[in-house]
């Protein structure tokens, strides 16, 4: 789950596809890889006083000597979903990371790579949060992905810095692809976030999105809604709420949304799942 830019729903989105893929029986994992930690927020926890830096990404990333990121995984009180979290002291690895790769260790973009197929027979979907930013542990992300998805208001400012990213990233995977390091993406999806559709020039640009990335947009919006702003001021999530925080109505709403565009990611999870391509070949031949 990633962008350049900051406040677009990011962490928001990541979380509540985590807790839908666990309400849905799959077992998850949610790695908070960014300092500012929000992802790790709405698990409940106030990161910096509940958690130490050993028990985050960071040690893990510091230190060549650990084989696994066994030991930063935690339970959470979703069945079947455990989350890696993060505090202020993972920005520390961004500049010893960066300091290191500088000094001829490129194979340091592996490193998350490595955590992540340790654990990786332990779940079925692992949904990494990364910063929103370029930097060293952002490269360790994208090489460790097999699939990126991007949030985009649709606000001419937002619109804009996504589309600094789309040429960054692509300047970005061309140099790692020079090293033998480039991501292996089975699929780019874009999701509208924060949408306001009583906004003329928002649905201008919804429209503009849509005709741009065609396929590559999630079909369903995810609006803006009290529902989510209520829920994360009491560090939760809406799939955590016993009630409506608002009401009934903008509830319903708000999860028609949400459940729209994570069952959408679904689909296009299970699509790369070896069961789902022998399906598909064994309908093609019947």
């Amino acid at each position: 789950m990633q962008n350049f830019k900051g406040g677009v729903g990011k962490s928001t989105i990541a979380v509540h596809l985590a807790q839908y893929l666990a309400i849905k029986g799959y077992r998850v994992a949610i790695v908070d890889c960014d300092s500012q930690a929000s992802a790790t927020t709405l698990f409940g926890y106030v990161p910096d006083l509940d958690l130490g830096e050993d028990e985050t990404l960071y040690p893990f990333l510091r230190e060549g000597e650990r084989s696994s990121l066994d030991y930063a995984l935690r339970k959470t009180h979703f069945d079947g979903l455990e989350l890696i979290p993060a505090n202020l002291r993972l920005f520390n690895s961004e500049y010893e990371l960066a300091a290191r790769m500088a000094r001829g260790s490129e194979s340091l973009l592996n490193r998350l790579k490595d955590g992540i197929d340790s654990i990786a027979d332990r779940f079925d979907v692992i949904v990494m949060d990364p910063p929103p930013a370029l930097g060293a542990i952002s490269l360790s992300v994208l090489r460790a992905a097999n699939a990126l998805i991007v949030p985009v208001p649709p606000t001419v400012m937002d619109f804009s810095s996504t589309a600094a990213f789309l040429s960054m990233l692509d300047e970005t995977i061309e140099q790692l692809a020079e090293r033998g390091l480039a991501p292996e993406l089975q699929f780019l999806r874009f999701v509208a976030s924060k949408v306001d559709e009583n906004k003329s020039m928002q649905k201008e640009l919804l429209h503009l999105m849509r005709t741009l990335f065609g396929h590559g947009m999630i079909r369903t919006p995810l609006k803006d809604s009290a529902e989510i702003d209520n829920a994360t001021a009491r560090l939760m999530t809406v799939y955590e709420l016993d009630g409506p925080a608002t009401s009934s109505a903008v509830r319903n709403r708000c999860l028609g949304y949400l459940d729209g565009v994570n069952s959408e990611i679904e689909l296009d999870v299970r699509s790369m799942w070896p069961s789902h391509q022998a399906a598909l070949r064994k309908a093609a031949l019947a």
